[in-house]
């Protein structure tokens, strides 16, 4: 028989540590060769696994001018830009909507399907987000996140039986992540949101 997990402030902080060495592929590392539409399917579900791509939602994605068309009359029409390209589109996805999303490429690639007019390369803002995440899991694991004592004092007052008390911390735990990530995509949309209001006003 399996042991039961036990749930402490330790065990949580673990897995945020195994979450923290689980990041962004390397931008090298992406695929050097050409894809066919299915392969890059297969490569983004292996690597999102609660994503669930689709041939259909990659093709919106293009019909929208969210991400490049593939190159013209060739089988394997996605190149490592697309890849990079759906790599950071599927950060952010859980966050923005499709057009929120549009919204933060444009500002560094204007027509998404003219490179002429980007104002840095797919290539830099890839290997930038990775920089980027990186120092954020770093912060993230520097910070006594998870505040033990906190914590034990909110449950000791609650008066729980102590079968509860586990299930009470993960719900605190849950509960202290979620109210950061709304706080953070609040911000994100405000500041998409006014940037685009500011430019229409010039």
């Amino acid at each position: 028989m399996e042991e039961k997990k036990v749930f402490s402030i330790k065990s949580i902080n673990q897995l945020a540590r195994d979450v923290s060495t689980n990041n962004i592929v390397p931008y090298d590392d992406l695929p050097q060769y050409d894809l066919f539409l299915s392969q890059v399917i297969d490569y983004l579900n292996d690597r999102f696994e609660n994503e669930k791509y689709t041939k259909n939602i990659v093709q919106n994605y293009i019909k929208s001018e969210i991400i490049s068309k593939p190159e013209d009359g060739k089988k394997r029409g996605y190149t490592k830009l697309h890849l990079a390209q759906l790599v950071l589109l599927s950060y952010m996805r859980p966050i923005l909507t499709t057009d929120e999303i549009s919204k933060v490429f444009r500002l560094a690639f204007n027509q998404i399907n003219d490179r002429s007019d980007d104002i840095i390369s797919w290539e830099k803002a890839y290997k930038i987000f990775s920089k980027i995440q990186e120092e954020s899991f770093s912060d993230f694991l520097a910070k006594d996140y998870f505040k033990e004592e906190e914590f034990n004092e909110i449950i000791s007052g609650l008066n729980l039986k102590n079968t509860d008390e586990e299930r009470i911390l993960v719900f605190l735990v849950v509960m202290t992540l979620i109210a950061q990530a709304s706080a953070i995509k609040k911000l994100v949309q405000k500041i998409v949101d006014e940037y685009k209001e500011e430019q229409s006003e010039n």
